[in-house]
């Protein structure tokens, strides 16, 4: 079958990975099928461009209303859509809040993926179409690190209550393919970064903080442990070993990485000195951003991939942090050009009055 023909569903895919991803599959030719959560405001930014119409007869993306906390709309859209390939890529995957919600965090990321797997296997045991697994595992599973690099045989030591619950997606796809045959695939994957990337996780936070100090419309930015170290790569890069998984005769578990490890301290400032600042003007120590248990040392080892899959980044550490600090900069000037715009309209409306 070729990819012209075939469909995936993916969860998450309004998110920074899941827009990557679906842009890609898109470029292959695939139909490709979206689950988002009901919400009273839109959260469809990340795939606006790529979205539309879906009754026009050429669309190619389709949105359902789904959630993985919900195992009967998940096994409902498995019997509708009709996936060849499935993506879950859904989660509560902030780490520092899964201390603060630790139950929703394990229900959407550990049950999830178990709810998507029996999904799975029901359907293929009813329809008798094989349907292809890909689960996003993540580096955090390793926490406090048993070796260094961490590879695919590296024991898992999670330290927080989402990599607890990656911990438990992780070994129940492995177990769904030993125990049911299912073309189920681990990626492990190590922090993917991007323009896209939530501002509330702290190489974005740093990057969006560089141009608006950059425009004048902020001074500081609060952090917590600068000397935390990770293995950053680009998301665009690592969605492309996703798909190149489940393209493998044979499901199996890889490290998606770059071999190259830089701490919070490095990324800010190559990101504050790429806009002609000096971070240490500009960052300050706020201890709310500390985890209970921290995870101070990740980096991949990804031969493994490369080896098999054919797989390397393409991004490096530099290029990255550019083009994360370009693209806030022009947030931050436009947002600067709106405030100004409203500052003259107000002083404009009270000479008036």
């Amino acid at each position: 079958m070729t990819t012209t023909s075939r469909r995936a569903l993916v969860t998450g895919i309004t998110g920074q990975d899941g827009s990557y991803l679906a842009e890609l599959l898109l470029s292959k030719g695939y139909e490709v099928h979206g689950i988002i959560r009901r919400s009273s405001s839109f959260n469809t930014a990340r795939i606006d461009p790529i979205y539309q119409d879906p009754h026009l007869p050429h669309a190619k993306l389709k949105l359902h209303y789904g959630d993985l906390c919900d195992p009967s709309s998940i096994a409902d859209l498995m019997r509708k859509v009709r996936p060849h390939e499935v993506y879950n890529l859904g989660a509560q995957s902030h780490v520092r809040v899964s201390f603060d919600m630790p139950l929703f965090t394990a229900d959407t990321v550990a049950m999830g993926a178990l709810r998507v797997l029996e999904a799975i296997r029901e359907f293929q045991q009813e329809s008798g179409q094989q349907v292809r697994f890909y689960q996003a595992s993540s580096s955090e599973q390793y926490g406090k690190v048993m070796e260094t690099p961490q590879k695919e045989t590296t024991p898992f030591y999670p330290r927080s209550p989402y990599a607890c619950g990656k911990v438990m997606a992780h070994w129940a796809t492995v177990n769904y393919r030993e125990s049911y045959d299912l073309h189920a695939s681990c990626g492990i994957l190590f922090n993917h970064e991007s323009p896209r990337r939530g501002e509330t996780f702290v190489t974005r936070k740093i990057t969006r903080a560089v141009g608006r100090i950059k425009m004048g419309l902020q001074d500081k930015v609060h952090l917590g442990n600068l000397d935390s170290k990770r293995d950053w790569g680009f998301a665009g890069d690592y969605v492309k070993a996703m798909w190149m998984m489940l393209q493998q005769d044979k499901p199996d578990d890889y490290v998606i990485a770059t071999n190259q490890t830089w701490s919070v301290r490095e990324f800010a400032e190559k990101a504050f000195a790429h806009a002609g600042l000096d971070h240490r003007d500009h960052v300050a120590f706020d201890p709310r951003y500390l985890r209970p248990t921290e995870v101070d040392l990740l980096l991949g080892d990804y031969s493994k991939a490369k080896a098999r899959l054919g797989w390397s980044p393409s991004t490096s550490f530099d290029q990255l942090v550019k083009m994360m600090v370009d693209h806030d900069l022009e947030l931050a000037k436009r947002e600067k050009t709106l405030r100004d715009a409203g500052h003259k309209l107000t002083d404009r409306r009270g000479h008036d009055q």
